[in-house]
Order: C-alpha cells, then sequence, then structure tokens
C-alpha cells in the first residue's frame, strides 16, 4: 500500500484508537505528514517479511506529555534532525523508518521522516498500542536495545545517550524531554530488519488504516461504530472486543507531571448500563478500568473511550465533562501477553500489584457474559 493524503487521514484516525487514549494528538502529526506527502510523494507501506535481514531499521517518535503537544506545536523539521543525527553517530544509512508505537501521534510521526527521507516504512511496531514508557516496546523485551537513540528539540539542540538498560533510557531522556519544555523527537531501537521481524508487532499500520477508513465508512453508512470497529480488528492477532460501558462523562482528573498526563475519568452509565459508573485511571493512556469497583479491564489489553455517535476515539487530553462515550476492551495479541512482556507493562508495572491480567479478563467474562 502506498501511503497519500487520504490514507495518513485514515491512518491517523485509526491509530487514534489504537493510542488507547495516548500516544499524542494525532491531527499534529497528520498534518505534518500530509504536508511532506504533498512534498515528496506518497510513502510506500512495507511488509516486514518483505525486509531484508540485513537493513538498518530506525525507530522514530514523539515522547512527553500529550496535553503539552497541543500547545507546543513542532516544526515538522525535529523527528529527522534526530534520525539523521543518529545515523550520523553509527556511521550507518538507513533502509526503513518504523514507528515506536501505532497509537496516535506516533504513528504518523515516522510517516513525516518516511516521506522526507524517501525510505519505506515497515507495517509494524514495538507496543501494538501506546505505551507511556520507552522501554515499553516488544523490541526491548525480546532482546533490541534502545539506545544509542538521540532527542531533538525544536530549536535543533540534540541529546545523544546510551545506557546498559533500556529503563534507564526512559529516566534520562523523559529528564531531557522535560527540561526541553515537555514535548521531544527521537530517533532511537537501532535494529537490523531480523531483528524488526522477530520482534515488532506486526502490520498494525494496516490495522490503523482499516481501523479509521472504518470508521469514516461508518459514518456515512450510518452503521454501529463497535461493530465496524471489531470487524476490523477481526482478522488480526487481536482478541475480543468488548463494549464494557456506555455512558456521560460525570468527572475527569487530569494534571501534567513527571512529563506525563496523569489522571482518572468517571463514567455515569446510560442505557443498559444505568446505574453503574466506570473509572477508569491513565497515565497518557488509559490503564484501569473499573464497574462500580471491579476492575473489567487493565493494561496491555486496550481501553479505548469513543464519542457515542461519531465513532472517532477521545484521547486523554481531550475528554471532558458532559461527553457521551462508548467504552471498549480489546485483548492484546499474544506477543504482548508473555510471562516477560507483562513483567514491563502488565498492571503491575504501572502499581497496581493487586491486579492481573488473567484475572481481571476472567471478572470481565463473568459480568458480561462473554
Amino acid at each position: 500500500m502506498n501511503i497519500g493524503i487520504e490514507e495518513v487521514r485514515d491512518i491517523a484516525r485509526g491509530a487514534t484508537i489504537l493510542g488507547c487514549g495516548g500516544g499524542g494528538d494525532p491531527d499534529i502529526g497528520r498534518l505534518m505528514a500530509e504536508t511532506a506527502i504533498a512534498e515528496n510523494g506518497p510513502v510506500r507501506l512495507m511488509d516486514p517479511m518483505d525486509l531484508p535481514d540485513d537493513t538498518f531499521v530506525l525507530a522514530s517518535a514523539m515522547m512527553g506529555a500529550p496535553t503539552v503537544v497541543i500547545e507546543k506545536i513542532p516544526k515538522g523539521t525535529e523527528p529527522l534532525q534526530a534520525f539523521r543525527r543518529m545515523e550520523a553517530y553509527l556511521g550507518k544509512t538507513a533502509g526503513a523508518v518504523c514507528p515506536m508505537e501505532c497509537g496516535g501521534l506516533n504513528s504518523t510521526i515516522p510517516i513525516l521522516v518516511a516521506a522526507q527521507t524517501g525510505l519505506p516504512l515497515l507495517d509494524g511496531d514495538g507496543m501494538g498500542r501506546a505505551f507511556p514508557e520507552l522501554q515499553m516496546e516488544t523490541f526491548s523485551v525480546y532482546g533490541v536495545r534502545g539506545t544509542p537513540a538521540c532527542v531533538v528539540d525544536e530549536d535543533g539542540n540534540a541529546v545523544l545517550c546510551e545506557t546498559e538498560r533500556d529503563a534507564d533510557m526512559e529516566w534520562l531522556m523523559r529528564g531531557v524531554t522535560i527540561r526541553m519544555g515537555g514535548a521531544a523527537y527521537l530517533a532511537h531501537y537501532p535494529m537490523t530488519g531480523a531483528d524488526f521481524k522477530r520482534t515488532a508487532v506486526r502490520n498494525t499500520m494496516t490495522l490503523a488504516h482499516n481501523l479509521g477508513k472504518s470508521v469514516r465508512l461508518n459514518r456515512v453508512r450510518k452503521e454501529s461504530p463497535v461493530d465496524t470497529i471489531r470487524d476490523a480488528f477481526a482478522a488480526t492477532d487481536y482478541g475480543a472486543v468488548v463494549e464494557v460501558f456506555r455512558g456521560k462523562v460525570l468527572d475527569v482528573q487530569r494534571e501534567t507531571r513527571r512529563g506525563f498526563a496523569l489522571g482518572s475519568v468517571v463514567v455515569e452509565g446510560v442505557d443498559g448500563f444505568r446505574g453503574s459508573q466506570l473509572r477508569v485511571s491513565f497515565q497518557n493512556e488509559n490503564l484501569v478500568a473499573w464497574r462500580d469497583g471491579i476492575p473489567v479491564a487493565c493494561v496491555p489489553d486496550l481501553i479505548i473511550f469513543l464519542d457515542a455517535e461519531a465513532g472517532d476515539a477521545i484521547p486523554t487530553e481531550r475528554i471532558h465533562y458532559g461527553q457521551r462515550v462508548t467504552v471498549l476492551s480489546v485483548e492484546a495479541p499474544p506477543l504482548m501477553t508473555s510471562p516477560e512482556a507483562l513483567k514491563v507493562w502488565g498492571p503491575r508495572a504501572f502499581g497496581y500489584g493487586d491486579l492481573s491480567l488473567s484475572d481481571v479478563r476472567a471478572h470481565r467474562v463473568h459480568i458480561y457474559q462473554l
């Protein structure tokens, strides 16, 4: 598939669904990618299985708090600067660009870089959704080092980082990003084509495109957004898509702290959910959902807020009192639920030591009679 203007718009819309509330504002990345494609032509989306094993691959992304990016608009040159500095530092020329994650802004930043360089974009990523921290990658879980890495701000200031542990990369580069104003752009996870094929969640850019297209067409056909989203996930490695709640946003608590958007959302039930409340906590991305105090969804499964009428996903920085929402849970692919993966992004990794993915899924089955 070639990614042109229409495809970018569908990918951005679908990536907002995969972003689980985070990943950065998709419209900012979309507009930058559209401009680059208009100037340089479409981007080729490459099936990972067509990638030669010895190809040098770099991941391109934004890091920081989504709430900051809305007000601190990038120039559009920062991701490429980080990419080129990494090539110069390593003495290698990249043969492909890959997404760090397939959610939100970070689905479109790699498209921008691919359009600016003429390189193919790989159809896959290191999260299968969005997560808030740099070490939370299937790349890292399965043995690819995150560093050397380079982060750049809007003034062209750059910091190169090398660490022994990817968790230390996150700690150091988060501090640098805060000093850079809370949002910055990076190139990291240098790897081979063989590494990518072994460790990536595959075909997620195609999934983002299919999700976005289904939501767009849903408005014309006036079909249920839940049904069209469920159909888009059906042919993938993701599991059950469950409508866990419908209601009106009753309360939002949100603050920007430690370089993250942190908080919670409370939803009052309507229709078949009347008399119940759903509370969802987030750290950039939605982490855990409790219905009347019982956990019904948690990381790494996807928790997605949809506009109840339009079907568009709602990022955590845009959710507000009074919105009518539908909340979905999508079971993550097996690559993301291995014991080694859950140590990195299971509920315990976010401080929810009393929760386990298997128990939460069991609670959901009991409550919703799946």
